[in-house]
């Protein structure tokens, strides 16, 4: 792992924090999908924490984040909150979009989460707006458009891109890289899989990097969000990475049948390359293991608390079916 600059051993634990928190909120997910207690469909970023995380630790509360249907960790790496990302999972009147939303969207726009969907690429165009708002306004702030490697296949990305670049708006188009759309490896799907090089007919500066080295990522969003605040934005950023459970629930299983046909051996040799393990293992040289243990077992318990919470908690009523919809 890359040797930290200029970076406080007091951020290195928040960033150790916040890939655990994703982590185990994600993991604590599994039960109750396999128990029927959460009744949306689920998409699981085990695996891709260090994307989430080092991508927002270089951001302000004033920017901007858009996700996908695998946005659990963008939401609260940026600060989004626990407790209303498990009620809303739930389907609670108490989750951050009152129960109507459910997994995949998810808004906290008290820190800058304006929207997460399922349709693919379906944000990227929402993101475009935020950063032509941002230039328009000349506030610095800068947008994150969170995609993965499917939606390249989307002209959408395309126009973005080309709209991004003629206008220099402060957007970092951020490809989390899976290798997999939903169930078809990206050399089925691509001529060209070097994803970082859609960038370069539209003269935007892209760079690739490994998503699951939390602090390469930070060092690569540190650089694109200096650009993209000097006004020499877009920037375009590949991370390669992986999800370490199948496409969608927590096992990918329909009727009794695995359907995740990826290779053993590859799970595996990702499997050792886990984001999470990696930096502990770094931390170890810097922090005692008593307080690395510390975190790991206070956030394991606050995150069984918030599903204590949200279950207890009441679901939308029939009756306000149309709250918070807004009339034309």
């Amino acid at each position: 792992m890359k040797t930290a600059k200029n970076i406080t051993l007091n951020s290195l634990k928040k960033m150790y924090q916040s890939m655990l928190k994703i982590r185990y909120c994600e993991e604590s997910f599994v039960d109750p999908i396999l128990a029927g207690q959460v009744k949306c469909p689920v998409h699981l970023c085990s695996g891709q924490e260090g994307i989430a995380v080092g991508i927002s630790a270089a951001l302000r509360d004033d920017d901007f984040v858009f996700g996908n249907h695998r946005s659990h960790g963008h939401f609260l790496a940026k600060g989004g909150s626990l407790s209303s990302l498990v009620a809303e999972v739930y389907g609670k009147e108490s989750g951050c979009s009152n129960g109507r939303g459910g997994s995949m969207h998810l808004v906290y726009p008290q820190k800058g989460i304006l929207g997460t969907a399922p349709i693919v690429a379906g944000t990227i165009s929402l993101a475009l707006g935020s950063a032509l708002a941002a230039r328009i306004r000349k506030n610095k702030s800068v947008t994150v458009s969170f995609f993965g490697d499917g939606a390249t296949g989307e002209g959408v990305v395309y126009e973005s891109l080309n709209f991004a670049a003629l206008k220099k708006l402060p957007i970092i188009f951020v490809c989390e890289n899976n290798f997999y759309s939903t169930h078809m490896p990206i050399r089925e799907c691509r001529p060209n899989v070097d994803i970082s090089k859609i960038a370069l007919p539209f003269g935007i500066r892209s760079f690739q990097g490994q998503g699951n080295d939390v602090l390469k990522v930070y060092a690569l969003a540190k650089k694109a969000v200096s650009l993209c605040r000097q006004g020499a934005g877009p920037v375009l950023i590949e991370l390669f990475t992986y999800r370490q459970r199948g496409h969608v629930g927590a096992d990918d299983t329909i009727q009794g049948c695995h359907t995740d046909i990826r290779p053993k051996q590859e799970i595996s040799a990702w499997l050792r390359d886990d984001p999470i393990l990696k930096f502990r293992k770094y931390l170890m040289h810097k922090l005692p293991l008593v307080k690395i243990e510390g975190i790991e077992n206070n956030l394991k318990k606050q995150i069984s608390a918030e599903h204590i919470k949200a279950r207890k908690n009441p679901y939308p009523q029939a009756g306000d079916l149309l709250r918070h919809v807004f009339k034309p």
